[in-house]
């Protein structure tokens, strides 16, 4: 048997009879026990209509194997997605997700078997991304073959079999040079007293000499401590402030509240800003905005102006990374999902704050020249 599968898109839309790619990869995923798929692409809103697919179906093994991103970079919101999927699947022991290394791999095949004989396949121009559409895809027009012939059928198997050997890809998680994607912090869009700076202009601040540097550590707690003392020792964590009691008790603190605290290793050396004295911030992903240290000792390090500005540039990073999701009201969210982590910022790849005087200066609104400082959100080195 042989189909031709199609996209539901005007003005062509869809004949009777006619099947599209996405609904006959989903019937085919609810039929099978065993499937083997190999995509150029895939979405993070794809892969967890996958993952949601596998777990209602009766399927014992699944392996998703990706072309494109070891060569290309990876989007980063749709790679943290694919480490979790893979883990739950490696610790189910039903499958895995693995990266095609040596090539770019832009092939787009679904292989369905009922227990370890190939039953039908679909192979075509869809990518994983036809299973759950977005604003990038959703006027792309897809077409396939649905297969059933058992000539073609073991080609296709065998086909993925030689993909998946160790010469040709490896498991996601055993990969560590991929290179990622960054995805754009949108938290900070339309803020009046935060600008961006072109590349080179970044570029430029973060290659100036160091004259002073400081790493302010990110306190948080590991995901098991949430909810020790209800969370209220970790309320006061620099960054779960907004989990602390709210000051108006009709109204719950804004999730991108926080409040950096510096330690007294830190405010006490040379070099740190003094208490009240405003300096220009310029962040590695490109955002500039006006800063000071307030409060006893300056302990405190914040935007002038906006103290939620500080929250939504680190956090902002987090949520656009796919690892949190920002929280409406931090007093009903009393499983703490939006509380940050240890293993959040450590997906991530940063727990620390680097901050350096880059000895530079600009002119402020009255004209007055004010030291340039350059954040980076890194990872802090073991001493």
């Amino acid at each position: 048997m042989m189909k031709f599968l199609v996209s539901d898109i005007l003005p062509f839309g869809i004949s009777s009879g006619q099947q599209t790619v996405a609904d006959c990869i989903k019937e085919q995923l609810a039929l099978a026990d065993r499937v083997d798929i190999a995509v150029g692409y895939v979405s993070r809103a794809a892969l967890m209509e996958l993952d949601q697919l596998v777990s209602a179906g009766k399927i014992r093994h699944i392996c998703l194997t990706i072309g494109m991103y070891y060569i290309e970079g990876m989007p980063e919101r749709s790679y943290h997605t694919a480490m979790q999927i893979n883990q739950r699947w490696q610790e189910a022991g039903i499958g895995e997700i693995r990266i095609v290394k040596p090539f770019k791999y832009h092939g787009k095949i679904y292989v369905f078997c009922h227990g370890k004989q190939p039953a039908a396949a679909i192979v075509g121009s869809a990518n994983l991304g036809v299973l759950k559409p977005e604003a990038s895809n959703r006027r792309q027009y897809e077409s396939a073959l649905f297969l059933t012939e058992s000539e073609p059928l073991a080609e296709f198997a065998a086909h993925i079999a030689l993909l998946n050997e160790p010469r040709c890809s490896d498991n996601i998680a055993a990969i560590t040079d991929m290179p990622l994607v960054r995805e754009m912090n949108t938290a900070l869009s339309g803020l009046e007293l935060v600008a961006q700076l072109p590349p080179s202009n970044v570029e430029f601040y973060k290659s100036c000499p160091s004259i002073f540097s400081f790493v302010l550590p990110l306190k948080v707690p590991c995901a098991a401590e949430r909810h020790m003392d209800d969370g209220k020792h970790y309320t006061k964590s620099n960054i779960n402030v907004c989990y602390a009691a709210p000051r108006n008790k009709r109204k719950s603190r804004d999730w991108y509240e926080t409040q950096l605290t510096v330690g007294a290793d830190v405010y006490r050396r040379e070099g740190y800003p003094a208490k009240n004295q405003p300096f220009f911030v310029i962040t590695d992903d490109g955002y500039y905005f006006k800063a000071h240290t307030t409060s006893d000792n300056n302990k405190q390090f914040s935007a002038v102006g906006d103290e939620l500005i500080m929250g939504r540039w680190l956090k902002g990073r987090l949520a656009a990374a796919g690892l949190v999701c920002p929280v409406n009201d931090t007093q009903r969210d009393t499983e703490r999902a939006g509380m940050i982590t240890q293993e959040m910022l450590w997906e991530y790849g940063c727990n620390a704050l680097i901050f350096k005087n880059t000895g530079q200066t600009a002119l402020d609104a009255d004209g007055i020249p004010l030291p340039v400082w350059f954040l980076s959100f890194a990872q802090q080195e073991d001493e």
